[in-house]
């Protein structure tokens, strides 16, 4: 049903997830970030509400296996859950519930770890993973290339057909927030077109929030 990756960089300045499904609107109930604290990817059959529990938890510096063991511990159904955590500093967490779906496969390093479930094949977290480690630049793109690799890698066992990359740094909200909610081709590739148009602007949004006086100009028909 899903495939995801969640990571920091080295220097925990970025939290970013990236992830991909059969279901409709993925990164809209899974994906989960907060500039200083982490990253959470909560799928299979989803419970949105265990990433904001765990990202609370993750600002108060809490270790990324505590905040998820606290909070699975606060449902009944923590069996049913498949939930990725990486916080500022220590390993990354992952936990696949005992009903989690179909081929069920973890690979985790130092500064992000994959999973995924209903899987084509085991290996594609650690292709995914694999990937990761190899790719320089920004977090998005290191993100996006990961699960470019988790796709070719067979992805899920059926078709995919929704995407998205978010990633934290700073500031209050998303610096990147990309879906591709439903495609009957491939949202992931759709989605690294996204990506493509959105990259050279990142920064320029963000300055346009902080400092609007000193922002660069939008370059639209009737900006002056």
């Amino acid at each position: 049903m899903t495939f995801s990756i969640v990571a920091r960089s080295p220097d925990a300045a970025f939290f970013g997830i990236a992830i991909a499904s059969s279901s409709p609107a993925v990164a809209a109930r899974c994906a989960h970030v907060r500039a200083g604290a982490g990253a959470v990817a909560t799928q299979n059959i989803t419970d949105p509400a265990l990433g904001p529990l765990i990202l609370a938890r993750l600002t108060r510096a809490e270790p990324a296996a505590e905040a998820l063991g606290a909070a699975l511990g606060a449902t009944p159904f923590a069996q049913y859950r498949q939930v990725l955590v990486i916080a500022a500093d220590g390993p990354p967490a992952v936990h696949s519930g005992a009903k989690a779906l179909g081929v069920v496969s973890t690979a985790i390093s130092a500064h992000a770890a994959a999973a995924g479930n209903l899987l084509a094949h085991p290996d594609v977290p650690a292709a995914m993973l694999a990937a990761f480690e190899s790719q320089g630049g920004h977090l998005a793109e290191r993100l996006l290339t990961s699960l470019s690799a988790g796709l070719e890698r067979g992805g899920e066992a059926g078709p995919v057909h929704s995407a998205g990359v978010l990633v934290a740094q700073a500031v209050s909200w998303p610096v990147v927030d990309l879906r591709v909610d439903w495609s009957d081709l491939n949202p992931i590739a759709d989605l690294e077109r996204l990506w493509r148009l959105y990259e050279p602007q990142v920064d320029a949004y963000v300055q346009r929030a902080l400092d609007p006086v000193g922002a660069p100009v939008f370059g639209v028909p009737g900006d002056p």
